[in-house]
């Protein structure tokens, strides 16, 4: 029997559920998800509670509030002037609260989100942790395969 180790790739089922118990990921009713462990496709924390698990197990584990997604960050909470967003974006673009803004990295490779918390005359003020930190969460997981 094969077993879950750093490295393995996997075909699974898996549900992520939020606070509320509310499905954010689920594909118990569809074809199943294939993943190697190690490449940031789990959070790590999540990755960590797989190790070890042998191929046909099913099993369910709740993970602590900041324990998947890191805690909140005050300093990912951010101002920035209207005048840039207007000079890096769209200068007719109308911003509500709610809103997820992708910015670029400084490399310009990639990107990362931002929500819109609060609306200023000047400045908007985005937060850019990750919806779940300093959540709980639970993850249910099916393991079909490991190689």
């Amino acid at each position: 029997m094969n077993l879950i180790q750093a490295g393995s790739f996997l075909t699974l089922h898996y549900r992520l559920a939020g606070p509320d118990g509310g499905d954010l990921i689920n594909t118990f009713d569809d074809k199943p998800a294939t993943l190697s462990l190690g490449t940031g496709e789990l959070a790590p924390a999540i990755e960590a509670r797989l190790i070890g698990l042998p191929e046909g197990t099913r099993t369910q584990f709740e993970l602590a509030p900041g324990e998947a997604f890191g805690e909140r960050n005050p300093e990912l909470l951010q101002r920035i002037k209207r005048s840039l967003m207007r000079e890096l974006g769209d200068p007719d673009e109308a911003y509500s609260i709610g809103d997820v803004v992708q910015f670029p990295t400084p490399d310009g490779r990639g990107g990362y989100g931002g929500v819109v918390r609060e609306l200023g005359e000047d400045w908007l003020l985005f937060d850019f942790n990750h919806p779940l930190a300093g959540q709980p969460v639970s993850f249910e997981v099916h393991v079909i395969g490991v190689l």
